[in-house]
C-alpha cells in the first residue's frame, strides 16, 4: 500500500466520523428546533421571500450594504449550485437508493429555516471597516452575539482551510475531467482559463462578484432545469411511478434500519446539506453584505436560496435518476446524471450535463473565494487578502492539473468542522432569531397595508 492510499484511508476514515449520524442529527435538529420557533415561517413566508428575492431594488436611506438583496442571493447560489446538484445527488442515489431524494427534500425544508436565521444574525452582527466594507458571518455572530470569540476564529480557521479545497481546487478539477474526457482539452488549458476567469472575477471584491453571479447564475441555472424538465414533460407518464418509489423506498427496511441512521436517510440528508450548506456557515458571509434595512428582510431572501437549490434543482436530477433507473448499473456522481439525461435527450442529454457541471463549479469557486477571503481577514488583517486571492487563483490551476483524491476528502472533513461552532451559534443565538424576525414581520404587516391603503 502506498503513502498517498494510506493517507487517503486515514482521511476517509475522519471524514466519517466527522459526517457521521451525530452532526447529521445535529444539522437535522437544530433545523426542526428553529422551524417550530419560528411557526414554520418558510411556509408562510416563502410567498414574500421570493417576490422580495426578485423584486427590483428599492432605494432606502436606511439601507446599509455593499451589494443588493439579489446579488447576495446569487453570491450565495454561486457557491452552492455546484458540482453537488448534478454529482451529490447521483451519489446519493447510487448509495441510499431512490428514497434518498425524499430525505433531502425533509432536509431542504428544514435547512430554509436554518438558513433564514444564520443569514438574519449574519446582518444583525455584521461589521464596517475603514474603508465602508461590510463583513459578517459565523465568525462575527459568534464572537458579537454569542461572547464566543474562540469559535469564530474557530470557524473562521476551517473556512479558509475549506474554500481552498470544496471552493476551489476540487471544483477545477471536476471541470478539467469533463472537459479531457468528453473534448480532450489538455487539462493544464483547462486550469489556465479557469485561473484566469476566476481572477477577473475575484480581484475585484464582492461587488465585482456580485455583478457577475447576478447575471452568470440565473442563466446556469435555467440552462439545466430547462433540459431537465424537458425531460420530465416528455416523459410524463414515467414521472407518477417515480414520485411513488421515492416515497415508498423512503420507508423501507433498509432505508430507516440499519445502525443509527438509515441508508436512505443518512445518504439523502448528507447530500443535501452539501447541495445548500444550509448550518455549515458559508452563505451567511454573503448574506452579511447585503443592502438592507432589517436583518429579517435579507434572512427571508437567503432563505429562497435552498428552495431553488434542492427544492426546484436537486429534484429535477434525482427525479430524472429514478426516472431513468441506472442508479444500480454501476455509474455514480455526474457520469450517472450525464447516462439518465443522454437516455432521454441523446447527445443532448450529455451535453446539457457537461455544460452544467463546468458551469455549476466555476460559479461555486467565484462563490467561495469570497467565503474564504472574509474567513480569512477575520483571522488576520485586510491588508493580506491581496496574497489569498493570489494564491486562490494559483490553486484554481494546480486543482485541474492534479490528482486530488486526498483534497476531496480534506474539504468533506473541513465543511463538517465549519457546522459544529455555527450551529452552536443559531442554537445560542435562537432567541434573537425569534425576536429580530416578530420585529420585522411586523414592519412587513404595516408596510403591507399602507400598500393597500395607497393604491385604494
Amino acid at each position: 500500500m502506498t503513502e498517498e492510499s494510506t493517507l487517503l484511508n486515514v482521511v476517509n476514515q475522519i471524514s466519517g466520523y466527522v459526517w457521521g449520524p451525530p452532526l447529521l442529527i445535529l444539522l437535522v435538529g437544530t433545523g426542526l428546533y428553529l422551524t417550530i420557533r419560528l411557526g414554520f415561517l418558510q411556509v408562510k413566508a416563502l410567498p414574500y421571500a421570493l417576490k422580495l428575492a426578485f423584486s427590483p431594488e428599492k432605494k432606502n436611506t436606511k439601507s446599509k450594504g455593499d451589494i443588493s438583496h439579489y446579488q447576495a442571493l446569487t453570491t450565495a447560489m454561486a457557491a452552492t449550485i455546484g458540482t453537488g446538484n448534478i454529482a451529490g445527488v447521483a451519489t446519493a442515489v447510487v448509495l441510499g437508493g431512490p428514497g434518498a431524494v425524499l430525505w433531502m427534500w425533509v432536509t431542504a425544508f428544514l435547512g430554509m429555516a436554518t438558513k433564514y436565521a444564520e443569514a438574519i444574525l449574519a446582518v444583525k452582527y455584521r461589521v464596517t471597516n475603514d474603508k465602508g466594507e461590510i463583513s459578517g458571518g459565523p465568525m462575527y455572530y459568534l464572537e458579537r452575539g454569542l461572547n464566543a470569540k474562540w469559535l469564530g476564529i474557530t470557524f473562521a480557521i476551517f473556512g479558509a482551510i475549506a474554500a481552498f479545497g470544496i471552493g476551489n481546487m476540487v471544483q477545477s478539477n471536476t471541470v478539467s475531467d469533463v472537459l479531457n474526457g468528453s473534448f480532450n482539452v489538455p487539462k493544464w488549458g483547462t486550469g489556465l482559463a479557469l485561473a484566469v476567469l476566476a481572477g477577473l472575477v475575484i480581484i475585484g471584491g464582492i461587488k465585482s462578484i456580485g455583478r457577475v453571479t447576478s447575471f452568470f447564475v440565473p442563466i446556469m441555472a435555467l440552462f439545466y432545469v430547462v433540459g431537465g424538465l424537458i425531460i420530465i414533460i416528455m416523459n410524463f407518464d414515467l414521472v407518477p411511478s417515480a414520485i411513488s418509489l421515492i416515497f415508498s423506498d423512503a420507508f423501507t427496511g433498509s432505508a430507516v434500519g440499519g445502525g443509527l441512521l438509515g441508508t436512505a436517510i443518512r445518504y439523502g440528508v448528507a447530500r443535501g446539506v452539501f447541495s445548500n450548506e444550509a448550518g455549515l456557515g458559508s452563505a451567511p458571509i454573503a448574506a452579511a453584505a447585503a443592502r438592507t434595512d432589517y436583518p429579517g428582510r435579507q434572512a427571508l431572501v437567503s432563505m429562497t436560496q435552498v428552495f431553488i437549490d434542492t427544492i426546484i434543482v436537486c429534484s429535477i436530477t434525482g427525479i430524472t435518476l429514478v426516472m431513468g433507473n441506472l442508479y444500480a448499473g454501476g455509474l455514480t456522481g455526474a457520469e450517472l446524471t450525464s447516462a439518465s439525461f443522454a437516455l432521454f435527450l441523446g447527445d443532448a442529454g450529455t451535453y446539457i450535463v457537461t455544460i452544467g457541471t463546468i458551469f455549476f463549479a466555476f460559479s461555486t469557486i467565484v462563490g467561495w473565494s469570497y467565503y474564504g477571503e472574509k474567513c480569512f481577514s477575520y483571522l488576520f488583517k485586510d491588508k493580506f487578502i491581496p496574497y489569498y486571492r493570489a494564491l486562490f487563483i494559483l490553486l484554481v490551476f494546480y486543482g485541474a492539473i492534479e490528482t486530488l483524491n486526498v483534497i476531496w476528502g480534506i474539504a468533506d472533513i473541513m465543511n463538517g468542522l465549519m457546522a459544529l461552532p455555527n450551529l452552536i451559534g443559531l442554537l445560542g443565538l435562537s432567541g434573537v432569531v425569534v425576536a429580530e424576525t416578530r420585529k420585522f414581520l411586523k414592519v412587513a404587516k404595516e408596510e403591507k397595508e399602507l400598500a393597500k391603503s395607497q393604491a385604494n
